[in-house]
Formats: C-alpha cells, sequence, structure tokens
C-alpha cells in the first residue's frame, strides 16, 4: 500500500471517528436540553462563525502582508468571542456541574413517584370528594400503586361510609399481577376490618380472609387468614355498643373487709373438662385456629396432667403448613418444657432441640436452642429439685387467733 493511499484511508478512519462522537454529543445534548430549539439556533450561530473563520480567517493568517495577517488575528479574537457569547451558559454549567452534582445528584434520574400529601391534606380538611378525585389523578400516572388503592378504600370506607366503593377499590388492586403476597394480604385484611366495623358483616369479612387463602396459598399469610377466620366474633360481638344487649349486674358484696371468709364470693373458675369440650367443638369446625389449639395443649398439661395430649397437641401446631418459623420454634420449645418439667425425659427434650437446629440451622433460634441443650441437665436438676421441695402444713387464720 502506498503513502498517499495509506494516509487518505487514515485521514478517513479519524474523520469517521470524530464525526461519529461529534454526533453522539450533539443527539445527547438534545436530550438532555431542557430548550431543544434554543440548542439548535445555538449550532447555527457556531456553523456561522466557524464557517466565516474557515473563509476569511484563513487566507488572512497565510497572507504575505503583515497587516492582513494581524487583521486575521484580531477577527480570530472576536469570532472567539462570539463563540464564548453563544455557548457561556454551557461553559459555565460544564465548570460547576461537577460540584453541583455533589448536592443536587447530578445525572441521576429521580425516580417518578406518586404525590399524596395534598389528597391527605384534603382529606384532613374533611374535602373527602376533592381528596378522592386527587388520589385518582395519581393513580391514573401509577395504576399499580399500593399506597393510593389503599388511601383511596380507607377514605371511601372510613371517612364517605362507603364500604361497597372500598371494596371495589380493594378487589380492583388484587386482581393486578405483579403485586407480592403481604401487599395483597395487607389489602384484604384491611377490607375484613371494615367488614366488621363499620358495617358489622362478619360473612363479608370472611369472604374477604379466604380470599386470601386463595391468592396467597402456600404462603404464611393464607396460614394468618385462616387463623383470623376461626377467630371471628358472632353477630351479638360485633354489633356497636348501643345495639348490644344490655347485661344484668348483681349489687355487690358490702363490707366484704368485716368478713371472716370472703371464699364464698370468689368468683367460680371455669369447669376445665367444659373448656376443653369447646376447644375441640371449635377445633373441628376450624383445626388451624393455632391459638385456640395451644390453648388446648395447655389444659391438658396443666389441668388433666395428660402431657401426651398437650405434645400432639403442639406437633400438630409444628405441622401446620405455611407456619411462620419464630412460631414453630414457639411450639417446639414449649414441646421440650413439657418434656422436662412433667416427664423428666432429658432424650426427649434433647430431640426436641435438636429439630429446631436442623430446621431452621442458620437463625438465631439455633443458637438459643443450642445453648439451651448445652444446660439441659441443669434445667433437669433444678426442676427435679423443685419438685422434691415440700412445703409444710400452718394453721389456717392464724393470724385472726388471739393468744
Amino acid at each position: 500500500m502506498s503513502a498517499p493511499t495509506y494516509n487518505f484511508i487514515r485521514g478517513t478512519v479519524i474523520a469517521a471517528v470524530f464525526g461519529v462522537c461529534f454526533l453522539w454529543l450533539v443527539i445527547r445534548a438534545f436530550k438532555k436540553s431542557d430548550d431543544p430549539q434554543l440548542l439548535l439556533f445555538k449550532w447555527f450561530l457556531t456553523a456561522l462563525v466557524i464557517g466565516f473563520m474557515a473563509w476569511q480567517v484563513g487566507p488572512m493568517v497565510k497572507s504575505q502582508n503583515s497587516s492582513v495577517a494581524i487583521s486575521g488575528v484580531f477577527v480570530t479574537v472576536f469570532c472567539g468571542w462570539a463563540l464564548a457569547a453563544i455557548w457561556r451558559r454551557n461553559l459555565a454549567n460544564i465548570i460547576a456541574k461537577p460540584i453541583g452534582s455533589l448536592y443536587d445528584g447530578g445525572n441521576d434520574e429521580i425516580e417518578a413517584r406518586p404525590m399524596y400529601s395534598f389528597a391527605v391534606t384534603k382529606r384532613k380538611r374533611g374535602k373527602y370528594d376533592e381528596a378522592v378525585a386527587e388520589i385518582r389523578r395519581q393513580l391514573e400516572k401509577f395504576p399499580t400503586d399500593v399506597e393510593g388503592h389503599l388511601l383511596l378504600a380507607e377514605i371511601q370506607a372510613e371517612n364517605l361510609n362507603d364500604v361497597p366503593g372500598a371494596q371495589v377499590t380493594i378487589h380492583r388492586l388484587c386482581n393486578q399481577p405483579g403485586h407480592s403476597p403481604r401487599n395483597v394480604a395487607l389489602a384484604l385484611n384491611y377490607l375484613a376490618d371494615w367488614h366488621l366495623k363499620l358495617a358489622q358483616d362478619r360473612e363479608a369479612a370472611r369472604q374477604a380472609l379466604e380470599k386470601i387463602i386463595g391468592l396467597c396459598a402456600d404462603t404464611e399469610f393464607s396460614a394468618m387468614a385462616s387463623q383470623r377466620i376461626g377467630r371471628l366474633g358472632t353477630t351479638e360481638h360485633l354489633l356497636s355498643p348501643h345495639d348490644r344487649q344490655r347485661l344484668s349486674l348483681r349489687e355487690g358484696v358490702k363490707d366484704i373487709g368485716l368478713l371472716q371468709s370472703s371464699a364464698h364470693v370468689v368468683p367460680k373458675e371455669t369447669d376445665p373438662a367444659k373448656r376443653a369440650a369447646e376447644y375441640v367443638k371449635h377445633l373441628e369446625q376450624h383445626p388451624l385456629d393455632t391459638e385456640a389449639r395451644e390453648e388446648l395443649a395447655k389444659l391438658y398439661a396443666e389441668h388433666f396432667q395428660r402431657v401426651d395430649l398437650a405434645i400432639d397437641q403442639l406437633e400438630q401446631l409444628v405441622n401446620c403448613p405455611n407456619q411462620p418459623d419464630k412460631r414453630v420454634v414457639h411450639w417446639l420449645n414449649a414441646i421440650a418444657d413439657l418434656q422436662i418439667k412433667h416427664n423428666s425425659d432429658l432424650d426427649s427434650a434433647r430431640a426436641t432441640l435438636q429439630r429446631i437446629i436442623e430446621k431452621i440451622p442458620r437463625a438465631a433460634a439455633a443458637e438459643n436452642a443450642q445453648r439451651r441443650l448445652d444446660l439441659l441437665k441443669l434445667s433437669l436438676k433444678a426442676n427435679e429439685e423443685k419438685q422434691g421441695v415440700k412445703m409444710g402444713t400452718y394453721e389456717q387464720n392464724i393470724g385472726l387467733k388471739r393468744s
């Protein structure tokens, strides 16, 4: 390849590279410009100045006449001033931008987010319809925003007494794809609260909670919804205080401090057998009510001394699907407590605590279980010593007798 051809190719490549870079800078400047028309006008003036310099200043500087060459220098300076006047603000921004970006974030794009401050202000002033209209305007721009839907439904239910409208808003949110199970469960729990508190409609609240089970299957939120369904109050319980049936109370005992014995005025405790039967009947209808099953286990252990039945109930809780790890650890620790306190069974308690370590190896609960394993013999010994201590029998009402 000859030298002229090489120089031509090299010059073409360099020109192409500079041309592409220049075009990229122009496009980037247009995208970031607040006024593209003004920027285009500046580029037009710049092209005129540079063209004038190429047409007039070049021959003047190359002239053999010194006065013409000096004039060319002055013309070049004048053209430089003209370019500086055209681009002065842009040049100032280039110099000040690194410092300003320390405070305003520079070129980092701000994530667009809905603003509900105006709606909240109007709600506080009692302008509920205007607040709803403002929220709807924001939801038109951000149709999947959870906060906006919940705020709209809250105003509809609590301020406009429009529970059906709030239900439509919540269902619209739940039918949108992409929402996390936590947000869906939160919205439907709010809806269940409004059905219970504002409409006293237990069946509608049950349907809202059952919708959580359907939409958030195989999650802890479905288990919590099942738990709450088992705890829904009766219609009488949901009525407002002025609509409830009044209870008549007996007159209290007078001069109770002067009585020799107050045993007859102490309220009788509920029969443990009756309580156990009520829990069993309730669990037949709501087997996922973990709170009732845990109370039944306590009743079996403390009143009936049936540790085997108590452990069976707690094992059912451990095996319930989709329960939070924190609850499972609590129930396993309760089983270990029963095995130590009532059965003095060191091996069974050790196996139960080992299940915590195997089930949740990386959690803090595993460390606590291991620490408890190390101190298990001491716990067993302390329990045996406590059971071996017998208290003496003392004469009753000794302080009321005379010497």
